[in-house]
């Protein structure tokens, strides 16, 4: 490996789990420095995960992070397809430890809840319950997959015991229902004010809120605060242009959501290529447009007690933002990333952990901040 220069941090070779990614795509991660700012530096953790040799993964689609640092992987067993490969299927939910050793794994259909046809987000709260969130649409012409939307979130005991769901499989009404998501992407707890936030999602544009306890609907938004309008369809759909200005008054994908320590709700609008951040009421704080890369694609928060960084992903690399004045600062360089990762997550101790769908899986360990010029 080149040395760096003085400017410029170096984090070390690309993590490979299993044979998910090509031998040619392992090479250096470098983390480039702007300004005279500390920023973290991380190392690649080759070793990680250690999966039971019984198993393979699917592609893999979320991280989330429990009060212990155990990392919990969502991925889409249904995607090994080959014989072979689906007599492998390891369970859609695996629990590892921070150094990659197995703890535990759970998931798919069962009695009385509506497992999703795509699984798609995982994220645990502080009291240790996990949140499942799926994006099929009937459309996709997945042949392996029951034609119908995922319009519910599911919520587990630790062990995999059912507690909730939300919504119910094919049933949305839209933006204005609130009995049922559509496609939600992503969700996230606020302990403070025990009210679940959701990314909702590949069918629905706009932020949902609900109470964790009992699925009761609270209140949505949609981008700047609008309400949101419906505008659903199963394919992708990127603007062939992006001019100048703030972009689309309607979310388009509402892909990742994190709610700050302070209570800031940070959006992921995919395909509109921007963060939105908002209070917890859904008044517009601030917003961050980058339409030169695949931008938005998924968020996490650096460890520090203030959370001073954003990570977003953003097409061959993974930037880091200023959390509060949302202005990019340094980008973690990862050879053979494309479209910024899917999703991504932070333990305490500052690693980060990128899920790939079907480029796998990564840990960036976290080494430390940089010098400054």
């Amino acid at each position: 490996m080149k040395r760096a220069s003085a400017r410029t941090a170096v984090v070390l070779g690309l993590v490979l789990a299993g044979a998910w990614l090509s031998s040619s795509l392992r090479g250096s991660v470098a983390f480039a420095q702007s300004g005279a700012r500390a920023l973290p530096v991380f190392e690649v953790d080759r070793a990680w995960p250690k999966l039971p040799p019984k198993w393979k993964i699917g592609d893999a689609s979320s991280f989330a992070i429990d009060a212990r640092d155990n990392v919990w992987l969502l991925h889409r067993p249904r995607t090994l397809v080959k014989p072979e490969e689906a007599a492998m299927r390891a369970p859609a939910v695996l629990v590892f430890d921070s150094a990659g050793a197995f703890i535990r794994g759970w998931g798919g259909d069962g009695a009385g809840y509506e497992w999703p046809q795509r699984e798609h987000g995982i994220h645990v709260d502080a009291k240790g319950f996990v949140w499942i969130t799926g994006n099929n649409c009937p459309t996709n012409g997945i042949a392996y997959l029951k034609h119908v939307a995922d319009d519910q979130i599911l919520k587990f005991t630790p062990e995999g015991t059912f507690v909730l769901q939300i919504g119910h499989s094919n049933q949305s009404k839209g933006n204005t229902d609130t009995q049922n998501v559509h496609r939600a992407a992503d969700v996230w707890l606020y302990a403070p004010a025990n009210e679940l936030f959701v990314a909702d999602g590949y069918g629905n544009h706009r932020v949902a809120v609900f109470n964790p306890d009992t699925g009761a609907f609270k209140r949505m938004w949609g981008a700047f605060g609008n309400t949101p309008r419906d505008d659903d369809h199963c394919e992708v759909v990127t603007p062939s242009s992006f001019p100048p200005g703030p972009g689309p008054q309607n979310f388009s994908i509402v892909h990742a959501i994190r709610v700050s320590k302070d209570g800031t709700v940070y959006v992921a609008d995919r395909e509109n290529r921007r963060v939105q951040a908002f209070s917890r009421e859904g008044k517009l704080v601030k917003q961050l447009v980058k339409t030169d890369t695949q931008f938005a694609r998924d968020l996490a928060f650096s460890a520090d007690p203030d959370q001073q960084f954003l990570y977003v992903g953003n097409g061959p690399d993974i930037v880091v933002v200023d959390r509060k004045s949302l202005e990019i600062v340094g980008a973690i360089k990862v050879p053979g990333m494309i479209g910024g990762g899917h999703h991504l997550a932070s333990d305490s101790k500052g690693n980060l952990y990128i899920a790939q769908t079907t480029m796998g899986l990564q840990k960036l360990a976290f080494k430390g901040m940089s010098g400054t010029r």
